[in-house]
């Protein structure tokens, strides 16, 4: 499972950036077990996309169900789940699809 999800966002970010100059290779899925990131990013896909990402893939995580009610709440508008820990700094879960086209936004306007 951890391994199709790594491999998921690694063809994403691909897709996301290969119009700025990005090959395959810039973007890499590490092999399970290995250390550090589980997304390797080249320096140009991090000078495009500074972000480090670690992938889980569970059955179930906490999140999930207050996720869902944010869903029901949302209507046409975009869900956005906020969640904070003793001691934790606030997180906010979106949908990973949403993620992307944030992301792609961001980029189109930093290469304009």
């Amino acid at each position: 499972k951890g391994r199709r999800l790594q491999q998921l966002v690694r063809d994403r970010i691909q897709e996301l950036l290969k119009p700025y100059g990005v090959v395959d290779e810039d973007v890499k899925s590490t092999t399970m077990g290995e250390g550090g990131e589980d997304v390797q990013l080249s320096p140009l896909a991090r000078r495009l996309l500074p972000i480090s990402i670690e992938c889980k893939s569970h059955k179930a995580f906490a999140v999930y169900k207050p996720f869902e009610q944010s869903q029901k709440a949302a209507g046409k508008n975009q869900p956005v789940l906020i969640i904070k820990g003793d001691h934790k700094q606030p997180l906010a879960i979106i949908d990973l699809g949403y993620y992307f086209e944030l992301e792609a936004c961001r980029v189109r306007e930093e290469n304009k």
